[in-house]
């Protein structure tokens, strides 16, 4: 498992290569990337994302291991950006390996679910009409009653 939260961009590519290189144990690897999102109707300049150093690792770890409890996982790798991004760039990404594709798409889903509501996270959006905290979305909060 590796869990990173760093401020610098990430390419996915690589990022997924170095997760599956000299791995023989992995049947499916399903990767999902999040990335900033304009909206052409309020054009988006930058969101600042801020965490807790320290408790954000650990609140990421936590999740990760529930999911390699619940799955039959070979490996998780969680990234999450932090700092000023722009629309287009890179937030995060979640990686799950596993014998089986069930295992690991599953797991990826539960994994995003729970990153979308339950990680410490604060996004701030700095859009053409001025600046607003982004808040917590119903839907989001509903798709982790499947779970």
């Amino acid at each position: 498992m590796r869990i990173v939260v760093q401020e610098h961009a990430f390419d996915p590519g690589a990022e997924v290569n170095a997760f599956a290189a000299g791995r023989s144990d992995m049947g499916a690897i399903v990767t999902f990337s999040g990335v900033v999102r304009d909206d052409p109707s309020n054009p988006l300049q930058e969101m600042m994302i801020e965490h807790y150093p320290g408790m954000t690792e650990k609140a990421l770890e936590q999740i990760a291991t529930e999911a390699q409890a619940r799955w039959s996982l070979s490996d998780v790798l969680v990234i999450h950006r932090f700092g000023r991004l722009r629309p287009g760039e890179q937030i995060m990404m979640v990686a799950t390996a596993a014998r089986h594709r069930k295992d690991a798409f599953e797991a990826a889903e539960y994994l995003m679910d729970y990153l979308k509501s339950r990680a410490p996270f604060w996004k701030k959006e700095q859009a053409a009409s001025g600046a607003g905290w982004v808040a917590a979305r119903d839907e989001d909060e509903d798709a982790l009653t499947r779970w």
